[in-house]
């Protein structure tokens, strides 16, 4: 009996030991599943190497959640939006294996952009968001952005706020050319497309076809060396139909 005793006391001591170190090393992943380990002996019957394996997988899972997690926050996304939860009964023109294929995310490799154009509410910002969530994204309303740049340009810090544009992987501009662009916002936009040409990835969504967005930027000029850049390697969704919110609504 005291033979028994002195083994469980050594056992407690380096499961605590353990705990503690994967505390201090910060692997809560594995901290809370070989904590819960203890107490409901899920793994009894694997192998050391199913053990750890276990273990490890425990820990992956975790820190890619947290990674997701931080980006949704740092993106300013408008909605919490994914793909799972993406409607396809809704008829709007949109094809469920190219957005598939787009959320392997090869685009952003590629440096590709894609224009998703659509009346209001028939969800471009929701696909947008759903795209971005598991990448560093910054989401923006294009005519907050517009001003937020104007006004850096007013105060010198301009350059600032375009190397944050240029670090994130994806840039979710929403609502293009809802309102007219101005000369500013003009010479602002043609930046940030030639400083991602080719590099890293932008997802459009506008109201207007992509057709009209040449007359929407409003210089010839301009419009040619945007759209230049831009148009030929994008992948385009064209939704249709009724707005999604009040088909939603006439539901409930």
């Amino acid at each position: 009996m005291t033979s028994n005793n002195k083994t469980n006391r050594t056992v407690e001591k380096n499961m605590d030991r353990i705990m503690e170190l994967l505390s201090k090393l910060r692997f809560y992943g594995m901290l809370e599943t070989y904590r819960n380990d203890c107490r409901t002996t899920s793994s009894d019957g694997m192998t050391n190497d199913e053990f750890l394996k276990w273990l490890l997988e425990s820990e992956y899972d975790y820190r890619r959640n947290v990674s997701i997690e931080r980006l949704i926050r740092s993106a300013n996304f408008r909605y919490k939006a994914y793909m799972e939860k993406i409607d396809y009964t809704i008829k709007r023109n949109l094809d469920r294996n190219q957005l598939e294929r787009l959320a392997s995310l090869d685009f952003i490799r590629d440096g590709q952009n894609i224009f998703i154009t659509g009346s209001s509410g028939t969800g471009k910002s929701y696909i947008a968001s759903a795209i971005g969530y598991e990448v560093r994204t910054l989401y923006s309303n294009a005519s907050k952005l517009m001003g937020q740049l104007k006004l850096a340009k007013n105060k010198g810090t301009i350059d600032a706020e375009m190397k944050k544009i240029e670090k994130c992987s994806l840039l979710i501009l929403d609502d293009l050319f809802l309102i007219g662009l101005d000369a500013k916002e003009r010479s602002i936009l043609m930046e940030i497309i030639e400083d991602r040409h080719g590099l890293k990835s932008i997802i459009i969504t506008s109201q207007l076809p992509v057709e009209s967005w040449y007359d929407a930027i409003g210089d010839p000029t301009v419009a040619d060396a945007i759209l230049d850049r831009i148009v030929h390697t994008a992948h385009k969704i064209e939704l249709t139909g009724d707005s999604v919110r009040k088909i939603n609504a006439k539901k409930k």
